[in-house]
């Protein structure tokens, strides 16, 4: 368990532990004082009597207000350290109080306690030393239970740092978990979002093209209308699929479209024939008849820039002639170039947005590769890339 739900289910236990802890403590400075009123009654009294129940009143006193020892640990170690100077029977709370200050407070307020204990229990051995012990042999005791005291409470002070900074890493890695899992979904969804605004493009531009000649070309004869009929009827059944598969990726947790390669091409080309762009496809590297030596990414990438040669053709240059051209071999480039001729009448006034080239550049520097376009010296353009073949 853990997060907030974690905490707040470890809130309970650990006030139900810090409790009994606390009872367990306060029984232990009791039965210290008790023995010292035991040993006060077997020994003779010099002092008046009400300094005697004095004594076991402050003792007592002591032992309560160990229960307040988390609110106020600073406060009550020097209370009860005072108090040891006057009191034999306060003298486990004050031992308990400085265990306290040693878990919860600093290293310099817990030697101010320590030393200021030591001075008021030496200065009652002084005022009321043992009769059978020797002062040495007291004094002796004294400072070695303070120090096993002191080392014991910076024990469990440090390892409970160590159990805090264990479980802050512990909740900083799920926190970097969650965020890397996160940001790799965003760039899956981002590269799908890539992929969509390449095949919606193709498939809308087609449909623009066809359904412009429709609206525009009332006296053709009935075959070019019917054959432009068919391809905006494909086409769009095509684009319905395409949303169809990305509305499913997007409720998946995980998956991903099934993506074409450079054997799709053809297809590509073939379509775009149907559709009345005269395209020429010299594939003097053989990859679209053989593409198992060309890695997936790439052949995707050549698809992708060709799919984005003839959408972009038919927007800006509608009826020019294209020339698609791969050459390369393995362990050197492969270079693709689509370049269309000089359009014969002039396109629709519309401007891209660039949206198109920036991911083919983006996807040419996943790989390594480059891209170029512009004019050609004849009026028309070209979309070139290159990437790495490896062998």
């Amino acid at each position: 368990m853990s997060g907030p739900t974690g905490a707040r289910a470890r809130r309970p236990r650990q006030a139900v532990r810090d409790r009994v802890v606390d009872g367990v403590l306060i029984v232990v400075a009791a039965s210290l004082g008790l023995v010292a009123v035991i040993l006060q009654t077997n020994e003779p009294w010099p002092e008046p009597a009400w300094l005697l129940y004095a004594d076991r009143v402050v003792g007592v006193l002591g032992c309560v207000a160990l229960w307040s020892r988390r609110r106020f640990p600073l406060v009550l170690g020097v209370v009860l350290a005072l108090s040891s100077a006057f009191s034999e029977t306060v003298t486990g709370a004050a031992i308990v109080g400085l265990f306290t200050v040693a878990v919860h407070r600093s290293v310099r307020a817990t030697a101010m306690v320590c030393a200021l204990s030591l001075a008021a229990l030496i200065a009652y051995q002084l005022r009321w030393p043992e009769p059978t012990t020797p002062p040495a042999t007291v004094f002796t005791i004294i400072v070695l239970g303070h120090v096993a005291t002191v080392a014991w409470g910076l024990s469990v002070r440090n390892r409970r740092a160590l159990v805090t900074s264990l479980r802050e890493r512990a909740a900083s890695a799920e926190v970097e978990a969650r965020l890397r899992a996160e940001r790799s979904e965003h760039e899956a969804r981002e590269a799908l979002a890539r992929e969509m605004h390449d095949v919606l493009g193709h498939r809308l531009s087609l449909l623009s093209v066809h359904a412009g000649a429709l609206a525009y070309s009332r006296d053709a004869p009935a075959e070019d209308r019917t054959r432009a009929a068919e391809v905006v009827r494909e086409n769009a059944h095509r684009a319905l699929q395409d949303l169809r598969e990305v509305i499913g990726v997007l409720r998946a947790p995980v998956g991903e479209l099934p993506l074409p390669g450079v054997a799709d091409v053809l297809e590509l080309i073939d379509e775009a024939r149907r559709a009345g762009t005269p395209v020429e496809l010299r594939d003097e590297a053989g990859v679209t008849s053989d593409d198992r030596t060309l890695p997936e990414t790439l052949g995707r990438t050549i698809y992708r820039l060709v799919q984005e040669g003839l959408t972009n053709v038919r927007k800006h240059a509608p009826g020019a002639p294209v020339v698609v051209r791969i050459v390369g071999q393995p362990g050197e480039h492969v270079s693709v170039e689509v370049v269309n001729a000089a359009p014969g009448r002039p396109p629709a006034r519309h401007q891209g947005s660039g949206t198109g080239l920036r991911g083919l550049g983006e996807r040419a520097r996943l790989v390594a590769g480059q891209l170029d376009h512009g004019p050609t010296d004849s009026g028309g353009w070209r979309v070139r890339m290159r990437l790495p073949w490896p062998p």
